[in-house]
């Protein structure tokens, strides 16, 4: 009974520790967002833009905006593969993207990386 005890108080507090990195994680992605959609210029009033490395190989770019009084959204993912970079628009099918995308997608990644390590990572 005791060590039943014990052993559940000690998954609980694992859990705990688990939901503090898993929270901190989530902030850290959010200000990463906010500030890779920053990149690109302003933001038009009622907007939002992100720009953000999801996972080793998974970019995300998420744009929201108004058009004739109409909340319009797109998602694009690029999934970097060895191959070349497939990329996928709001739950489609991916497909290769350009090499001039690719390099405009390149030049993104190098600014986001130096802009994240200023405005975030420079402290620690």
């Amino acid at each position: 009974m005791i060590l039943s005890k014990l052993f559940s108080t000690k998954q609980i507090k694992l859990s705990i520790e688990e939901q503090k990195r898993e929270a901190i994680y989530r902030s850290l992605i959010r200000r990463e967002a906010e500030i890779g959609g920053s990149l690109f210029g302003p933001i038009p009033e009622g907007g939002r833009r992100e720009f953000f490395c999801l996972d080793e190989r998974t970019w995300v770019w998420h744009e929201e905006w108004l058009e004739d009084g109409q909340k319009k959204i797109r998602n694009t993912r690029y999934d970097m593969r060895p191959g070349g970079v497939l990329k996928a628009q709001n739950g489609q099918g991916y497909q290769m993207i350009s090499l001039e995308e690719a390099r405009n997608l390149q030049a993104a990644i190098r600014t986001y990386g130096q802009k994240v390590r200023q405005e975030i990572y420079a402290a620690i």
